[in-house]
């Protein structure tokens, strides 16, 4: 008979394990623009959790629209394919296409609660109001040329309308944050958008640091820094890893080397250490259908294929390079500092978007599309961001401004918002499931 140290043990590692949700981002449409279907969600989670050297562990999504494409505010496909296939969700509301777009984002909220609850109920990890809306409005983003971004006040509306549509029904506990890079969040005059979340989504890409000593090796201090600044301001809000990633080809940016090489190097000295622990969805499995786009980050290529392009194993790996806690920001000051020194932030791939102002069926037909303007957009900004930031209590690498501050800089905090602490905010699949196990295999040893 085990004894009641080893099975309190195991239940310990059943409720950590299932704390933290693992995955790759999903756009809603191929490079090319044709609009994915189920069966070609189905093949992609299928694929996803079937890599080999991952044990089955990326069985969670992320996505960037509630919206399927070519219709007005029907459920994105993914949906469905993620019941099918027993696939966890980090849903996505494309918050920087305007009112209307937002309205029928929202509308695809709701329609899919009407529809699929009773069945989704225990996939859901988590609900993202928009992604990276508050860089694409600083000076930063503009001057990149990306997409249209949204104001701190916009988003902490959109982030309450989004409250109360799943009020009362089997999302109401489902936890709702914001996904944006990290010189975003650092920024003060977007406090009021942290305030409003239940979780912060951090996306970052120590490739595209070219102002900074960015070749691979420094992958995870960089990637730590921004870590840390994020942390920073955080409060007790979990920090989930929403997009990070290194590309397999592509252009070099300063000392950062596409190559199948270097991203296994970079997989191995930040996502091994984060897997299990920290909630990740990689960018990406696959980017490179139909066409392969500079750079690529796809773990597989133009072809699904279960023998990814490098080796995905974290056997006998060095875990002590990141630090992100478990799962938490860890934070102790949950205030933000700003200094008027700019970052060298680590901007991620932005979804392309139509130029003109499209419906949401059109922003939801290029969602997650990488683009080679986008990249030349990310690397022009670059040039112009100073690599210097000031330090501050609270952060190992300090916290500071994005040099052009947002648009619409205070608003207050939405109605109904939450600052869940971080132990209760990643309610989700499971972290039901598993923690009932866990909590039943304990009052078992109780017994014992």
């Amino acid at each position: 008979m085990p004894s009641t140290s080893n099975l309190l043990a195991l239940a310990a590692a059943v409720s950590t394990a299932s704390a933290a949700f693992q995955g790759f981002n999903y756009g809603a449409s191929y490079g090319d623009g044709t609009v994915k279907v189920q069966s070609n969600f189905e093949d992609e989670f299928n694929n996803a959790a079937s890599l080999v050297g991952t044990d089955g562990a990326f069985t969670s999504a992320r996505l960037y629209t509630m919206v399927q494409g070519g219709s007005t505010n029907d459920p994105i496909s993914a949906i469905p394919a993620a019941i099918k296939t027993k696939t966890s969700l980090l849903l996505g509301l494309w918050a920087s296409a305007g009112r209307t777009s937002f309205d029928n984002e929202i509308a695809a909220l709701k329609n899919t609660i009407d529809q699929y609850c009773g069945e989704i109920d225990d996939l859901v990890a988590g609900i993202s109001v928009g992604s990276e809306d508050l860089y694409r409005i600083s000076e930063t983003g503009i001057a990149a040329d990306s997409d249209p971004g949204c104001s701190p006040a916009t988003l902490v509306d959109y982030i309450a309308e989004t409250r109360a549509a799943i009020k009362g029904t089997c999302l109401s506990a489902i936890p709702v944050g914001h996904v944006d890079t990290w010189n975003a969040y650092s920024n003060d005059s977007n406090s009021a958008v942290i305030e409003a979340c239940d979780w912060l989504g951090m996306d970052t890409y120590p490739y595209y640091q070219d102002t900074e000593n960015n070749p691979v090796s420094e992958g995870a201090s960089l990637f730590q820094a921004a870590f840390d600044k994020v942390t920073a301001v955080a409060g007790s809000r979990e920090i989930w890893i929403t997009e990070t990633g290194w590309p397999v080809s592509g252009d070099t940016y300063n000392k950062a080397v596409a190559s199948t090489k270097n991203a296994r190097t970079y997989w191995e000295d930040v996502g091994c250490p984060m897997f299990g622990v920290t909630n990740v969805w990689w960018y990406t499995l696959q980017d490179a259908a139909p066409t392969t786009p500079n750079p690529s980050f796809g773990v597989v290529g133009s072809t699904l294929s279960k023998t990814p392009l490098y080796d995905l194993s974290c056997d006998g790996v060095d875990k002590t390079k990141i630090s992100t806690g478990s799962g938490s920001s860890g934070s102790s000051s949950g205030s933000s500092s700003s200094s008027s020194d700019s970052d060298s932030a680590a901007t991620p791939s932005t979804p392309a978007t139509p130029a003109s102002t499209p419906t949401g069926a059109q922003y939801s037909a290029s969602y997650g599309g990488y683009s080679n303007s986008t990249a030349t957009g990310i690397h022009s900004a670059y040039t112009t961001l100073a690599a210097a930031s000031t330090p501050t209590s609270g952060s190992s690498s300090g916290s500071g401004s994005d040099s052009g501050s947002d648009s619409g800089s205070s608003a207050s905090t939405a109605a109904g918002s939450s600052s869940t602490d971080a132990a209760g905010s990643s309610s989700g699949a499971q972290l039901n499931s598993f923690g009932a196990a866990a909590v039943a295999l304990i009052l078992a040893v109780a017994v014992l």
